[in-house]
């Protein structure tokens, strides 16, 4: 039997109230969600529309104009690093030993196995960023993912006692904002049978979409044959009613079958792509769905209270190593969805530094 939603309306930390302001059936929505996290504080959002220190303003232009002057941006690409390792062993996760296990087993051999040597790189996507030279094509880059990953649950909830906490409710929002917009909204279609994870880095948001809809089939879908590569090599170690299948393609063109998925899911990609990649990732999504089909958008929240009030040596750290940050912040995503020819489009703030944005293919 297909995996059939019954958990949604209910967070990791057991409770969920939402305040609705929706238009017609078939319309645009922005639903503002509060979720009691450990503290028992909501998400909330920030008295702007999106950060001073992002698109046109005069901080983003000061920022920009540091960045620029290329032997102070190789000090903050090395500081830059400096602050999310150390940060993240603050967070007793093993940011080093992980790399090392990576780097010393045989995930090599996997990439020679799922690499397609026909793949032709966007500009874009060969430009240095998160403080590798190489961007996202480096053993390097793939071999700390993971850790890098586990620590945005935990920048996002810091009041967590464990990771694995943060994870829970960081995670947990965001596959339940999914849910309840497919039970509300596919109408008779709200079985998930095909599940589809684009930018799926090292396999972390696609694992976790596959344990929660275990009968469904998930397929992880990146640029990177070598963060598949970690991808495939974990999944190898795993027992899986239904194993992950791993393919290396462009986002933008996957040349997948139409119509082939319920799900399409893009966690924590669309802040590391230039906005024409975006509006072209909406569209290959929108080709690959189902009528009744549900795109799922979880990243940085540009009204996000805490990325709004970050002190200026984080977010000029930040913007140091994400080339493409101001112009996912500039793009209105809500409206480019609707314009790809999605309908319901909703954006809810699921934790206090991330909205997830859904929306329906239309019958």
């Amino acid at each position: 039997m297909a995996a059939i939603l019954g958990r949604a309306g209910t967070t990791a930390t057991g409770g969920f109230r939402r305040h609705h302001q929706e238009t017609s059936r078939g319309g645009r929505r922005r639903d503002a969600v509060v979720v009691a996290a450990v503290t028992g504080a909501a998400p909330q959002e920030g008295s702007l529309e999106r950060p001073a220190w992002s698109g046109e303003t005069p901080v983003s232009r000061l920022v920009a104009a540091l960045i620029a002057f290329k032997p102070l941006y190789s000090l903050m690409k090395l500081a830059s690093r400096e602050v999310i390792i150390r940060t993240a062993e603050k967070s007793n996760i093993p940011w080093r030993e992980m790399t090392r296990k990576v780097l010393e087993s045989d995930v090599y051999e996997v990439f020679e196995r799922i690499r397609d040597p026909n793949i032709i790189y966007p500009d874009y996507y060969l430009s240095p960023f998160h403080a590798y030279d190489e961007g996202n094509l480096s053993w390097l880059a793939a071999a700390e993912a993971e850790a890098a990953t586990l620590s945005i649950a935990k920048r996002a909830i810091p009041e967590a006692t464990s990771i694995e906490e943060a994870n829970q409710i960081v995670r947990g929002n965001w596959m339940n904002a999914i849910e309840e917009h497919h039970l509300k909204y596919s109408g008779e279609n709200c079985q998930i049978n095909d599940i589809l994870d684009i930018g799926c880095s090292v396999g972390v948001s696609t694992r976790y979409l596959a344990e929660r809809f275990p009968s469904a089939k998930a397929v992880g879908l990146d640029l990177s044959p070598y963060f598949l590569a970690v991808a495939a090599q974990k999944e190898e170690q795993l027992c899986r009613q239904n194993p992950i299948r791993w393919v290396h393609a462009n986002g933008e063109a996957t040349g997948l079958p139409p119509n082939s998925f319920d799900v399409v899911s893009l966690a924590y990609v669309c802040h590391e792509c230039p906005a024409g990649a975006i509006i072209g990732l909406a569209k290959e999504a929108f080709r690959l769905l189902r009528p009744g089909g549900t795109i799922a958008l979880t990243d940085n929240s540009p009204k996000s209270k805490v990325l709004q009030e970050l002190s200026p040596v984080l977010f000029t750290l930040m913007k140091s190593t994400e080339p493409f940050l101001d112009e996912y912040y500039m793009l209105d995503l809500e409206e480019a969805l609707s314009q790809a020819g999605f309908v319901n489009v909703c954006s809810v703030l699921t934790d206090p530094r991330h909205r997830t944005v859904t929306a329906t293919v239309p019958y």
